[in-house]
């Protein structure tokens, strides 16, 4: 059983509500279809539960939704809060508005208020040691920035060389996607017509920069760990509605995904190796409500993949999410401490080969 997101990789939490399925402090299914996802609290995006782990708890899900008293619902979804604290959002058969109001809506106002709220913390921080109403900050060179202008700037700077994806390829290879990174990301059309080419440039000062291309499957799963580091933004829910009408305007979010991808590239030299150079396609440039609806069509695509067959694609990311969080929890531990638990445990209860 999985316990952290797909996404962040944030611990997903637990609850004592569904003995099936003890994990997650919001739950959201579908009766009909048979579906569960967990909603992570940090990040509010769904993830996809394997289909050996949701018939039972689906099932527990609907009779404790059903039992539970404090609940409202619309025709076509509904929301209970059991008394222990756990949410179930129980879905029906919602039109596309409806459901990526529920969906999309409280990840998307959830990055914009966190954004928000950094930006006045800093903006706090540098109120407190500005003298006069002005301040100084030294940027590759010497520069002074008004105090209106300086929180803001600060906070863009922090955010150049943050880590913002985690990216790993089909050859296992891990890549660590910077702010400043951002702004070379490249979508379009494949070589071949059919699915997708993302392209982008890890940028490394006084080291020069590495052009990664990928195509396909590969590309696709990997844009869409990318994409949201460009809607860090978020959205208000107006802005949500449209991007929706985007891929409704369309039909579907294959169709999306192929017309907001340009097919327009070229080959080039470039330190002595042949690389394809997309023209157009920057992802950065995009409206806003074209870049939310670009990252709900890239998961709603990769979650019908995995419904319709392609699990490992889903128990990919699972695994993909624990491993990370378990190298996050190791870096917090003194050097040492896996061999000290190891040899305290019992000796029943020891590894076989220790």
């Amino acid at each position: 059983m999985y316990r952290h997101c797909i996404f962040c990789k944030k611990p997903l939490g637990a609850n004592e509500v569904i003995e099936s399925f003890p994990v997650g402090r919001r739950l959201a299914f579908d009766p009909a279809k048979g579906r569960l996802w967990v909603v992570c609290r940090k990040c509010e995006r769904w993830n996809l539960t394997p289909v050996e782990e949701r018939w039972e708890a689906v099932e527990e899900c609907e009779r404790i939704f059903r039992e539970t008293r404090l609940r409202v619902s619309t025709e076509n979804i509904g929301l209970a809060r059991h008394p222990e604290g756990t949410e179930l959002v129980r879905v029906g058969k919602p039109m596309r508005p409806e459901f990526a109001a529920w969906r999309y809506g409280d990840q998307f106002g959830r990055r914009r208020r966190k954004t928000v709220a950094r930006v006045a913390a800093g903006a706090t921080v540098v109120g407190a040691a500005t003298v006069g109403g002005i301040a100084a900050v030294t940027v590759a060179g010497v520069a002074v920035l008004s105090a209106a202008t300086l929180p803001a700037q600060i906070w863009s700077l922090w955010f150049q060389r943050r880590h913002v994806a985690r990216l790993t390829t089909d050859e296992g290879e891990r890549v660590n996607v910077r702010g400043q990174d951002l702004g070379t990301v490249r979508l379009s059309r494949a070589a071949n017509g059919e699915g997708l080419h993302l392209q982008f440039e890890r940028v490394q000062p006084l080291k020069g920069g590495r052009i990664y291309d990928f195509q396909g499957d590969e590309a696709r799963r990997l844009a869409g760990a990318i994409v949201p580091a460009l809607n860090r933004m978020g959205g208000k829910r107006k802005t949500v509605r449209e991007a929706v009408e985007r891929i409704e305007a369309v039909g579907h979010p294959e169709a999306f995904l192929a017309e907001v991808a340009p097919r327009s590239y070229e080959w080039q030299w470039r330190g002595g190796k042949r690389k394809m150079v997309i023209h157009g396609g920057e992802v950065w440039k995009m409206p806003h409500p074209t870049r939310l609806a670009l990252e709900m069509a890239l998961h709603e695509e990769q979650e019908r993949r995995a419904l319709e067959g392609e699990l490992w694609l889903l128990e990919r990311a699972w695994r993909e999410a624990e491993e990370m969080a378990a190298i996050a929890d190791d870096l917090l531990l003194p050097e040492g401490t896996e061999e000290f638990v190891r040899k305290g445990r019992p000796a029943d209860k020891r590894d076989p080969d220790s």
